[in-house]
């Protein structure tokens, strides 16, 4: 892993394209999402073992136009452990999640919770892109905020610096429903985390 990590470092100060890592449990739609974002079209895909990289583009709102790297990570749980090594000096996470698979909520809120309190990750915003809206059964957002327990990432022991900005959003990433807007919305969060950046470093000085 280590010319990996190497080249992760380097890439979050690439001109103009943001470091965005995409997680989540098997089987969540994590290399559908990201086809259908670079291709707009559905790809059939298979398991991932490793990872896929794309550039994908903004197509919306002030995302427009921005380019996103986007590391899709394998979600299997032998590969979890190497989650981390992506996720890095990132500037956003999307964690994907299978909104009809209630019996693995509890598991995939678990690996969110990890990933979130991890040191290496402090303060970087998520954005829970709610998979599968289209299938009967689907969690609403609001719902899995409960069964995610996201308002525990809001606060944080070491005060706002290290709390996280999250949004979830429903999508469909077969049909390609909700994917921009996701986009957007962690986009907005990553603007609004580097303003709060630069106002405590002028408080510093």
């Amino acid at each position: 892993m280590g010319k990996n990590s190497s080249l992760l470092d380097a890439l979050p100060s690439a001109q103009g394209t943001l470091h965005v890592v995409m997680l989540g449990l098997d089987s969540a739609g994590k290399t559908t999402a990201l086809y259908r974002l670079k291709f707009d079209q559905y790809l059939n895909t298979v398991p991932t073992i490793g990872f896929n990289c794309e550039k994908v583009k903004g197509t919306i709102g002030k995302s427009k136009g921005v380019n996103f790297l986007v590391w899709d990570v394998g979600g299997q749980e032998k590969l979890r452990p190497l989650w981390k090594s992506y996720t890095r000096c990132t500037d956003g996470i999307i964690f994907v999640l299978d909104s009809v698979d209630v019996e693995r909520m509890e598991e995939a809120k678990m690996e969110l919770i990890r990933t979130a309190k991890s040191p290496d990750n402090a303060g970087v915003p998520i954005l829970v892109l709610a998979n599968k809206q289209d299938l009967p059964g689907a969690k609403e957002p609001r719902e899995l905020e409960k069964l995610l327990g996201l308002h525990e990432l809001v606060s944080s022991p070491h005060g706002s610096r290290d709390a996280h900005a999250w949004h979830v959003q429903p999508a469909c990433a077969i049909t390609g429903e909700g994917l921009h807007e996701g986009l957007e919305a962690l986009y907005e969060m990553i603007l609004k985390r580097r303003k709060l950046a630069k106002l405590q470093k002028k408080r510093v000085r």
